[in-house]
């Protein structure tokens, strides 16, 4: 159990968390062992609550949040109310820049963004990751792979 302090939670946001927590706990996450849970809840009431979904093919693997959001956008909906994520550990577990840029597309900048971990609710964000946030991780992407190019170089030593 994480020492991290945790915030109060509505009745609203316990039943988001109650709904992640449930879908976290089926993550397929064999590689990383990094689970995450995500629910929102969309402007009519609905909630929709999924799960990271990973395969060896790492850079293809499915966010909780884009899964809930796939949810969101096949059963008719197009407006995302608020959003709940949580993930294990003591560190704050947060989207990553493609589901800041898919939960834009369907939130406004004033939506809340609920990050939590397995104790509760740690922190509350607003949808306002802009591209700045998204080109921020696709330099940290490229970086790594650019690393993973030069040791795999070193490794089979072509020149």
């Amino acid at each position: 159990m994480s020492t991290h302090p945790t915030l109060p939670m509505t009745a609203a946001q316990r039943e988001l968390f109650d709904a992640a927590v449930a879908t976290q706990a089926k993550s397929y996450s064999p590689y990383s062992h990094y689970k995450v849970g995500a629910a929102i809840r969309t402007t009519a009431g609905t909630v929709f609550a999924a799960c990271n979904v990973e395969i060896a093919a790492y850079p293809q693997s499915t966010c909780a949040e884009a899964s809930a959001i796939v949810m969101m956008v096949a059963a008719g909906e197009r407006e995302i109310a608020e959003v709940l994520t949580v993930c294990d550990g003591d560190l704050i577990g947060t989207c990553c820049g493609g589901c800041r840029q898919r939960i834009r597309e369907f939130a406004p900048l004033d939506t809340p963004i609920y990050a939590c971990g397995p104790d509760g609710l740690r922190e509350v964000m607003t949808n306002s990751a802009g591209l700045l946030d998204i080109w921020l991780d696709l330099v940290v992407l490229v970086g790594m792979g650019l690393i993973a190019f030069i040791a795999s170089v070193r490794f089979f030593r072509w020149e």
